[in-house]
């Protein structure tokens, strides 16, 4: 039995020889039935040297259909059908044999057509057999001589996707699942069976299977599954204290071969995830195609992404500029590999700096600018407050004039949610910059009505998977034993994927007249401490048991919720359902410029304490919140 639990594929001669054999015997049998068994008659009619022709002529037409090179225990249909046709090229061929040996080599017939119609529906019904038997009896192998390491699932989904996972858990010799069960939402299906296994409706059933069959673990094969179904799946799964799965997109799956090693383990991610937003606007094509784009910040999760998405509008010329660079340097061999298509530009380069700033301008000639860079951890931003300025504030000063001064068509700020009653440093300098941008904006449109660059500026919340966010920490620390840490129980943060906000933010770009905030849906709010615990459950352990939560308290600056907009500001849908224009009124524009520029003098000159003040006074709403700096508004 090691033998055959090691023997994954029989050799192609064996398979040959097993089919000659079966040949050989089917067209005994034929001559047996034709002549009632009477050993005399067959004899006399050289049933064995019928029998072997009959073999010979089968083998050779094999020589050409090549049905002995399937694979047995993944015999399918396509192998039946080469089979029937071997069978069947056969069959015609001894019809013509007997019609030329008969009238004209000899009275008799080869093989008498009684004996040769017998022998191919024998043949034919036996090779399928065999293989189907042979097919079994490597499950049986597989499974009923390693029953300890026997794992009982269910497939949740009985269509393509559903039936291609079962047959990919009989025939992948490295696994042991087993399907006890399918489940499925279309109740048409209810009570009917897939190879033996039977599918119920919906949830309903799954406790019970629990119970009974002691399933560990659950696979989702649903092609266009909602994402509150996978929620609610998820969930009843966490619930029974089982596993989850889910299979790849079935065209994925073939190309990577029909193994179980496709099949993943549900990711947090799944259950943050939102409906996909569809996103068909030819403008984004005509505002891109051939033109210079420079993205700041392209080696940050937003700007390398807006890359990617930017790369299939086909511009003359992706700039890709930021100051990381071992980052900067993974994002140029990334696409030189796989975006060979889209002519780029990588500079290593500050925003701050002017002088490289001027230099970037004037040498490239951007027409298009998306102003993704920004220092982004708001208690890193809180202890070093000066670097916020310098960055979000002023950097951000330096690219909006240029654009100017360069004709640059349209100016893309991506901003944050933080910057809405921001409590932290990192929040009110994002606001700054908005202000400074769109006060910008205003005072062209009066000066320079005939034409004039562009400012928009886009707000969203957290990104799933960014650099520093709180998923990929809480991972780390899972990884580790834990304990997973938590500011505070009732802290609540939105979430977006990556791909979904710079969508969002190439959208907004194209719709953009300059002037606006456009506010993008970030769905419900997520409960961190909820988070935590499903990350735990995901991971297979147990919370407070194998994996601790530890409440660390609210960082400097950390407020428990974010806003998408202030107090003082209303929304103006677009056509767009995801995204929203915030009503916000834009400040005189001199006395914008000349509160940023105060900076200057401030930074070189002024302690943090006068830094952040003055950044109060820009941003009257701008309130600390578990910070050091909560004094300078007791002093106001």
């Amino acid at each position: 039995m090691n033998f055959l639990t090691r023997l994954k594929i029989l050799p192609r001669w064996i398979i040959a020889t097993l089919d000659a054999v079966i040949l050989f015997h089917c067209a005994l049998f034929g001559y047996l039935v034709r002549f009632n068994f009477e050993l005399a008659l067959i004899e006399q009619n050289d049933a064995v040297a019928g029998s072997f022709t009959f073999m010979v002529g089968g083998l050779l037409v094999m020589q050409n259909t090549r049905s002995y090179e399937g694979i047995v225990r993944h015999t399918g249909f396509k192998d039946g059908s080469n089979i029937f046709k071997t069978i069947g090229i056969n069959f015609v061929l001894f019809l013509f044999l007997n019609f030329f040996h008969g009238n004209f080599l000899n009275d008799r017939f080869l093989l008498p057509t009684s004996v040769l119609i017998i022998a191919s529906l024998s043949s034919l019904f036996s090779l399928i057999f065999y293989r189907l038997l042979v097919k079994e009896l490597f499950v049986y192998i597989k499974y009923g001589l390693v029953q300890k390491e026997l794992k009982n699932v269910v497939i949740f989904g009985a269509g393509e996707s559903g039936i291609i996972a079962q047959e990919a858990i009989k025939g992948d010799g490295t696994s042991f699942y087993n399907t006890v069960a399918f489940l499925d939402d279309d109740s048409k299906k209810e009570g009917k069976n897939i190879s033996g296994t039977r599918i119920f409706e919906g949830l309903t059933e799954l406790e019970r299977l629990v119970e009974q069959h002691s399933v560990s673990e659950l696979i989702i094969a649903v092609r266009d599954l909602s994402v509150q179904r996978k929620r609610e799946i998820i969930d009843e799964c966490l619930r029974l204290k089982i596993s989850v799965s889910i299979i790849p997109p079935v065209d994925q799956w073939i190309k990577g071969g029909l193994t179980t090693g496709a099949i993943r383990e549900i990711k947090i991610e799944d259950l943050l995830s939102r409906e996909q937003i569809k996103l068909d606007n030819p403008r984004i094509q005509e505002d891109l195609m051939d033109k210079v784009v420079l993205v700041t910040g392209a080696a940050g999760s937003i700007g390398s992404e807006l890359c990617r998405q930017i790369s299939h509008y086909q511009p003359k010329l992706l700039v890709m500029l930021d100051i990381a660079e071992s980052a900067l340097y993974d994002v140029e061999n990334e696409f030189r590999e796989s975006y060979p298509n889209c002519p780029i530009k990588i500079i290593l380069g500050d925003v701050r700096n002017k002088k490289k700033m001027r230099e970037v301008f004037k040498n490239f000639k951007p027409q298009v600018v998306f102003h993704a860079a920004a220092y982004k951890h708001v208690p890193m931003m809180e202890n070093y407050p000066e670097e916020a300025i310098q960055s979000n504030v002023l950097g951000t000063k330096i690219l909006a004039d240029l654009s100017v001064l360069s004709q640059v068509d349209k100016f893309v700020f991506v901003s944050t949610d933080k910057a809405v009653n921001p409590t932290n440093v990192m929040g009110a300098s994002k606001r700054a910059a908005e202000m400074y941008v769109q006060a910008l904006n205003e005072y062209l449109e009066v000066n320079h009505k005939k034409y004039h660059t562009k400012f928009i500026t886009t707000r969203f919340g957290n990104v799933l998977g960014s650099n520093g966010s709180v998923i990929p920490l809480f991972k780390k620390q899972i990884l580790h034993g834990g304990p997973i840490t938590v500011t505070h129980p009732e802290i609540t943060r939105f979430f977006m994927t990556i791909p979904e906000a710079c969508q969002l933010v190439l959208e907004a770009g194209v719709m953009g007249h300059g002037g606006e905030i456009y506010v993008f849906d970030m769905g419900e709010a997520v409960k961190i401490l909820d988070l935590a615990k499903k990350m735990i459950q995901l991971s297979g352990k147990r919370v407070d048991e194998d994996i601790k939560i530890v409440f660390t308290g609210l960082r400097e600056g950390e407020k428990l919720y974010e806003e998408l907009l202030n107090d003082f500001e209303t929304v103006k849908i677009t056509h767009h359902p995801k995204i929203k224009i915030a009503q916000v009124l834009p400040s005189a524009y001199h006395k914008v410029d000349g509160q940023v520029e105060l900076f200057q003098e401030l930074i070189q000159k002024s302690s943090e304490n006068e830094i952040v003040g003055h950044l109060k006074t820009i941003v009257p709403e701008f309130i600390s919140n578990s910070s050091r700096f909560e004094v300078l508004d007791r002093l106001n």
